[in-house]
């Protein structure tokens, strides 16, 4: 694989790294994510029973207002949130969520970052730098390219180890 960098326009945060939940749906904290169990929870949500603690989510676009960005800051307090969030476009309440939450976000991108980055991949956001950069492609990869493009897919995640 050639290395995958992607730069973003907006970025804040601390430079991170984790396992990337892909697909071609928004975010809003309020409805579509259970707070208590760490999964997506709406049903119609192409990511619906999957867990977003300690991933990385790339996702289409923010949803959601003040009580999303209040949730993300929630969620974090109790160890229980996203370690970033990348958005093709976001809205300014769910940026102000990612700060006061202390959870990476990167958005803007020339291309649509939910075509272009594999689900379950293992990626790094460096807000400073502005960059999404695939590390790894996940083990055994046969459902990203088509979970990318929007085919849902509600299988176990597995967490992939950086490599050393």
């Amino acid at each position: 694989m050639n290395e995958l960098v992607l730069t973003a326009r907006h970025a804040l945060g601390k430079k991170v790294s984790a396992e990337a939940l892909v697909a071609k749906d928004g975010l809003s904290a309020r409805y579509d994510l259970n707070r208590l169990q760490g999964v997506f929870s709406r049903p119609t949500h192409k990511l619906v029973g999957q867990s977003y603690i300690g991933r990385i989510l790339v996702l289409d676009t923010a949803k959601g207002g003040v009580a999303s960005a209040w949730m993300l800051h929630e969620m974090q307090s109790r160890n229980m949130a996203p370690v970033a969030i990348v958005f093709n476009t976001v809205n300014p309440i769910l940026a102000q969520g990612a700060a006061l939450g202390d959870i990476s976000m990167l958005a803007g991108f020339d291309q649509d970052v939910t075509e272009v980055v594999p689900h379950g991949s293992f990626v790094e956001i460096d807000p400073e730098a502005k960059t999404l950069r695939v590390l790894r492609m996940s083990v055994g990869d046969t459902t990203a390219a088509t979970f990318a493009h929007g085919q849902p897919d509600i299988s176990p995640v597995h967490l992939v180890p950086p490599r050393r």
